[in-house]
Formats: structure tokens, C-alpha cells, sequence
């Protein structure tokens, strides 16, 4: 079965639409609203069915936009509206396409990075089993499922079409450049002070450093955008736009992190274009963490002298990154860092389940770690890392599995780039490589894959680039036609 069945004469659709309106207007005379409601649910069923890369395109249209329940106090659920129940109900859908045997191509399953999720995911159902809390982690799998599910597979899939990946672009940078500019505007009441900058962005984000990661990730893709619309007006003329908005988002995000890895996206841009090894680029970054490690005693001497605290003056602002003396936000961090590796010594092995971390590290604070932001209850969040929070709730393999999708992107981004030959496909790989590198720089100061804003750029990202190296090798050519 398929479209083409539901279609209707003039006569029939007249039928049916009196037919939909009196049963309409009898449901809200008797005050029965819950049955004018499934209309609404047989219409998205058949999206569902028959065009679910319109659900898909919408959902990632809504993301920039979507509001956290929890945030506005409507209810005690974290749940971010109206995305995750979508990206939920298509779960379920790829579920039933496994099933029924409708499943993606299956060179998606047989991909080194799709076998990578899968150990990863393995590893976390495993000590899910053994959680402190296991409701929490398991109801923190579905939402991992979910986001993997929705925007990797799915994305895989629609990625065939190149075309798709600029769609994805533009839908998600169109909301999101007007919650920048309302984030902007609101800023400007308060002169853009940094404490204002902190809150402006709600409700759509729930904080300043998951605001500008989401900036910092859509960074490099304008710019890339820039170049791979010169031959569209109106598309360049937008994107130069864009360029300006998302510039003044960074700067005015008071985000160091933020900051921070859009300068190692740029670092890793020049190393692409001197076409160094990743070999080269590995020995010198372990070399470098090595000698930091031999000098520690002395570097943390010299950041103890440092006592510049975040201000509203960029360049002071930037100075207070290295603070570790009196920045009540660096030394938080260094709070809940030290709390993950005392959890990980607790439980080396299993961790104390995903999800858990905001539920167990209270009493693992020292009192000699403890700053005027800490919290007694140790309600004030996770790990504020990438790494070290998998490490204290799945363990060593949690973290050394995060660590190998870390290089795995390193050897795809670099061997997809350097195999290239047409400018166009180096554009759209380079943007979406930094992009990612972006996050997981990042990562070492925060983490926000349990957000659906962060979540669908960064498996989308990877869908584009696992469908490049997959669909699009042979033709190595991303036209530029995909400005449509």
C-alpha cells in the first residue's frame, strides 16, 4: 500500500469533510475533546508510515524551539515539547520496522561506528542492571536510545539523498537563529551584563554553556554554508546573516568552554588544510598531555596565583578561564570532577549506573572542594564532563567507550577529507568534522546529550558522516544543487 491510495475524487473528499465536521461539532457539543483528537492521531500515524521524513524535518525544526516542562514548573518531568515525544514514537516506529523486517540498509548495521553505538549502548544496559538507582538509568537508556535511533539511523537513511543534509542545516538554523536574536534582545535590557547572560536564553535553553555548545557546534557549518551557497543569492545573502547572528551568540554567551572549542575547531581546520596525519597530530597532542602531567606541580602553582574572576569584560572574561583559585564556576568543576573520581574509586568497575551521578555524589563532596555554589543536597546537576561523568556511572569501560567514538571520529573526519576530491564534499565533511570536534572539546568541561538540542546536531553530524563515507563514495560529490 501506498500514497497513492488515500487519494479521493472531488465527491469523496466533499463526503468525508461534512462527514469529519458534524462528528467534530457533535465530540465538542457532548465535550468529548479527547475523540476530536484522532483525526489528529490517524493523520500522524500515516506520517508516520508514509512520510516520516516530514515528522523527522519537523521535529528538527521544533528542537531550537522546544521548552522543557520541568523548566517552567508545569511539572516535575524533565521532558523537553513537543520533541521527545516524537523522537520517542519514532523509536517505536524503527522498532516496528525491525520487526516486520522494514529495518535501515543494513551496511548501516555492518559500519565500524554503528558497531561502535552498539557496544556503547551494550556497556550501558550492563550497568544499567547493576545501578544504584536502576529505574533512572534505564529511563536514562531510552532517552540515548531514542536520540541514536531517531537522528543516526533514521538520518543515515535520508542522508542517501545529499540534498537532505542541507535541509537538516536549514531547518535547524532558521529557529535557531531567532532564539539567538531573542536571546540577544533580552540580553540588551540588561546592557549584556554576564550575570543576565547566565538566563536570557530561557526558555529554550536551560543555561548560558549548553546555549553556546549548541553555537560553538553550528559555528563551522555557517561558515562552511558561506561557501557552499555562492551560487544562490538569497541563500548567501542568509547565511552571511546568519554568520553575523551566531557571531554575536558566541561572544555574548559568556562561554568559556564555548570559546574555547571553536579555537581547537579552528586548530584542527589548519591541520587539515597542511594535510598533517592524524598520526602525527595524535603522537604530538599525547606528547603534550604528557609533558603537562610531568609539570603539573608547577602549572598549578602558576594558575593558583591567577586570581582574575569572570567579569562582564571579555578580555577579563577570558582571563578567569585559567582561574582556579577563586572562580566559584571553575572551582564547582573541579568540585564535581573530584566527586566522579571518588565515585569511580568506589566502583571501578560497574560505576553507579547511568544517569545516576546527580543522585549519588553529595556525600563525596570534601569539604576543603566545596564552593558557595555547592549544594548540600547534590541537586545542582552531573559531572560537568563527557568523561569523567561515564566514568563514575558505567565504570572504565564507560569512559574508554566514549574515548573510542572520540577517535573513531578522528580517523573518519580525517580519511573522509583527505579522500575527497570535490570541493564541495570537502566543505560539508570539514563543517560537520569541526562541528562535532567542537562538542567534544567541549565535553571536558560539560556535558548535554541528555538534551534534545545538543543530542539531535551530534547524531545527525555523525549520520552525515557515516552516510558520506557509505552512500556517497563512489560519486564523492555533494552538487551544488543541494542549496534547493
Amino acid at each position: 500500500m501506498n500514497a497513492a491510495t488515500f487519494q479521493l475524487s472531488p465527491k469523496q473528499f466533499f463526503f468525508w469533510g461534512v462527514l469529519f465536521a458534524l462528528i467534530q461539532a457533535i465530540c465538542i457539543a457532548f465535550e468529548w475533546y479527547f475523540i476530536a483528537l484522532i483525526p489528529l492521531l490517524v493523520f500522524a500515524f500515516w506520517l508516520a508510515i508514509y512520510r516520516i521524513e516530514w515528522i523527522w524535518f519537523f521535529t528538527v525544526l521544533s528542537t531550537p524551539l522546544s521548552i522543557n516542562l520541568e523548566s517552567l514548573e508545569i511539572a516535575p518531568i524533565g521532558m523537553y515539547l513537543p520533541t521527545e515525544p516524537i523522537i520517542a514514537a519514532l523509536l517505536v516506529l524503527m522498532i516496528y520496522k525491525i520487526l516486520s523486517r522494514q529495518s535501515v540498509d543494513q551496511t548501516i548495521y555492518k559500519h565500524p561506528f554503528t558497531k561502535l553505538l552498539g557496544l556503547y549502548l551494550l556497556w550501558m544496559i550492563f550497568t544499567a542492571i547493576t545501578s544504584e538507582f536502576p529505574v533512572v538509568s534505564f529511563k536514562f537508556i531510552a532517552t540515548r536510545l531514542w536520540f541514536i535511533s531517531g537522528f543516526y539511523l533514521i538520518g543515515t537513511q535520508l542522508f542517501q539523498n545529499p540534498k537532505n543534509i542541507n535541509r537538516f542545516f536549514g531547518f535547524y538554523l532558521a529557529p535557531f537563529m531567532v532564539v539567538i536574536g531573542y536571546t540577544v534582545f533580552r540580553h540588551a535590557q540588561f546592557l549584556f551584563d554576564k550575570e543576565s547572560a547566565h538566563w536570557v536564553m530561557e526558555p529554550f535553553f536551560k543555561d548560558h554553556t549548553s546555549y553556546g555548545a549548541v553555537i560553538a557546534m553550528f559555528f563551522p557549518v555557517v561558515i562552511g554554508q558561506l561557501f557552499l551557497s555562492k551560487k544562490n543569492a538569497l541563500l548567501t545573502f542568509l547565511y552571511y546573516l546568519a554568520f553575523l547572528v551566531i557571531t554575536i551568540g558566541l561572544v555574548l554567551s559568556y562561554t568559556r568552554a564555548a570559546w574555547i572549542s571553536v579555537f581547537a575547531a579552528a586548530v584542527l581546520f589548519v591541520v587539515l588544510l597542511l594535510k598533517i596525519k592524524l598520526k602525527t597530530v595524535l603522537i604530538t597532542t599525547f606528547s603534550a598531555i604528557a609533558i603537562l602531567l610531568l609539570s603539573w606541580s608547577s602549572i598549578e602553582q602558576q594558575l593558583g596565583q591567577n586570581k582574575q574572576e569572570s567579569s562582564d569584560k571579555l578580555d577579563e572574561h577570558v582571563s578567569s578561564i585559567s582561574n582556579v583559585s577563586s572562580d566559584a564556576s571553575n572551582l564547582e568543576r573541579l568540585n564535581r570532577w573530584n566527586c566522579a573520581l571518588a565515585l569511580f574509586q568506589e566502583r571501578p568497575f560497574y560505576g553507579w549506573g547511568p544517569g545516576t551521578y546527580q543522585f549519588v555524589y553529595a556525600p563525596f563532596q570534601r569539604a576543603k572542594d566545596r564552593t558557595i555554589i555547592s549544594t548540600n543536597n547534590g541537586d545542582g546537576g552531573n559531572a560537568h564532563s563527557e568523561y569523567l561523568g561515564p566514568l563514575a556511572e558505567q565504570g572504565i569501560f564507560g569512559t574508554v567507550l566514549v574515548l573510542a567514538i572520540l577517535f573513531y571520529l578522528l580517523h573518519l573526519g580525517f580519511k573522509l577529507y583527505y579522500r575527497a576530491r570535490i570541493r564541495e564534499n570537502k566543505i560539508t565533511i570539514a563543517m560537520v568534522f569541526l562541528g562535532l570536534f567542537t562538542y567534544f572539546v567541549h565535553g571536558t568541561l560539560n556535558n548535554y546529550l541528555d538534551t534534545d538540542k545538543a543530542s539531535v546536531p551530534f547524531w545527525a553530524f555523525f549520520a552525515i558522516l557515516v552516510s558520506m563515507d557509505i552512500y556517497h563514495e563512489k560519486e564523492n560529490v555533494i552538487s551544488n544543487s543541494n542549496q534547493e
